[in-house]
């Protein structure tokens, strides 16, 4: 059976009102991405500089301790889990709900905590029975430190109070417009800072490691710093997993522009086809006509 010429054409306005809009929603992505990408590139250096300047101070006050620095026989373990908010982003939250649950295995649900940003992660933990002991939702596009802090303190306080003996950040892993890449990242305890203070003396001379004074003194410091630097570990994987989330979007808007455009194309040859079948149709109609006449 032929199809309508006129239900033909009214899909293909159908479907390319949808490509004008899949169009729109890729160049937002790309614009939302270069602003991320700037922004994490801005806070590379500084968290760089902080991780150089710890491990001077660790190194220096290498008899002070620190809760972040102990490593502790693992009864419980955090994790922190970084998704979206929406859709539309292709496989991105997908594979890290794979990710995570790889990692948590057929593990006993009471010796691990889950820490949620983004309402896809937190709503699939909640609909599958997982333990949820934080979450943050509506995180902006290129989110500021302050979009997280109250998050980022709540873990990091967990883990100093004890309450689970290590932490991992689950998310997908910004590699570049094209490729983002689901990781499990140990975080906590702060395992580079502590092999610092282990060095001994003669080590630590060969490093040339700045030394520092103190004001009060070194337990302070430290008290203040490695939280502070915690919880910029936090905002860094928040945007690098919003990087990884533009990217996504935008590769997966234009698989559906086009998509949608080869659709349309497949339509516009069945509504030709449609067409001469119709025109066919009306000469062997005339003809035969003219037949009948004679």
């Amino acid at each position: 059976m032929a199809e309508n010429p006129r239900e033909i054409r009214r899909r293909i306005k159908s479907v390319r009102s949808t490509a004008q809009i899949t169009k729109a929603l890729e160049m937002v992505a790309a614009a939302k991405l270069r602003r991320v990408q700037s922004a994490v590139a801005n806070a590379r250096p500084y968290l760089a500089k902080m991780q150089d300047m710890l491990e001077g101070v660790a190194a220096s006050a290498r008899f002070v301790k620190h809760p972040l620095l102990v490593s502790r026989p693992v009864k419980r373990t955090g994790y922190l889990v970084i998704t979206s908010d929406t859709g539309r982003a292709g496989p991105y939250n997908a594979q890290i709900f794979r990710r995570a649950l790889q990692e948590f295995g057929h593990r006993d649900k009471s010796t691990y905590s889950i820490f949620a940003v983004g309402r896809k992660g937190r709503d699939f933990f909640r609909k599958t029975g997982y333990p949820i002991d934080g979450e943050i939702t509506g995180l902006p596009d290129s989110p500021e430190y302050r979009s997280i802090a109250s998050l980022a303190e709540k873990v990091v306080h967990a883990y100093a109070e004890g309450r689970f003996d290590e932490l991992y950040f689950i998310y997908n892993e910004f590699i570049n417009p094209v490729t983002q890449r689901p990781i499990v990242k140990k975080v906590l305890p702060l395992t580079n800072l502590h092999a610092i203070q282990e060095t001994s003396p003669g080590k630590m001379q060969t490093q040339k490691k700045p030394q520092y004074l103190f004001e009060p003194d070194e337990q302070e410091v430290l008290s203040k710093l490695l939280p502070r630097y915690a919880e910029t570990l936090v905002y860094q994987a928040v945007l690098d997993a919003k990087a990884s989330e533009h990217a996504a979007r935008m590769a997966a808007m234009k698989n559906a522009t086009d998509n949608a455009k080869e659709m349309i194309e497949q339509l516009t040859l069945s509504l030709n086809r449609a067409r001469q079948a119709a025109i066919t149709t009306q000469i062997v109609e005339v003809v035969s006509g003219a037949q009948a006449l004679e």
